[in-house]
């Protein structure tokens, strides 16, 4: 896994975000934001687990599905699995080391 800093990411109003197999973080400090990286670090091996391709595809069409619903973009982000799961357990350090395969099924 390699962390590269990137300006761009302050126009999207994100703090980081994980594209296998990056991470790329808004901040140079956020380096030590423990929680921060550990959230990437959830959707690394989410990206992994679905074969990396199909993590991008549903991850687009769970958006989608709840932006219809919801009509409200932060509102359909939150409920995305794969950012739900990430949430959920970014403050727990030792998740991946215990986490099974596929868990972002919970939050579906």
């Amino acid at each position: 896994m390699i962390i590269i800093c990137q300006k761009p990411l302050k126009k999207l109003k994100i703090n980081g975000i994980a594209l296998f197999p990056f991470i790329f973080i808004r901040n140079p400090e956020d380096k030590k934001n423990n929680i921060l990286i550990n959230h990437e670090k959830i959707h690394l091996r989410q990206q992994i687990e679905m074969l990396i391709v199909f993590f991008y595809i549903f991850y687009v069409i769970e958006y989608y599905y709840w932006l219809i619903r919801l009509k409200n973009a932060d509102q359909a982000y939150l409920r995305i699995s794969f950012e739900r799961e990430a949430y959920a357990n970014e403050r727990d350090l030792g998740y991946l080391d215990n986490r099974k395969f596929w868990s972002f099924t919970k939050y579906l």
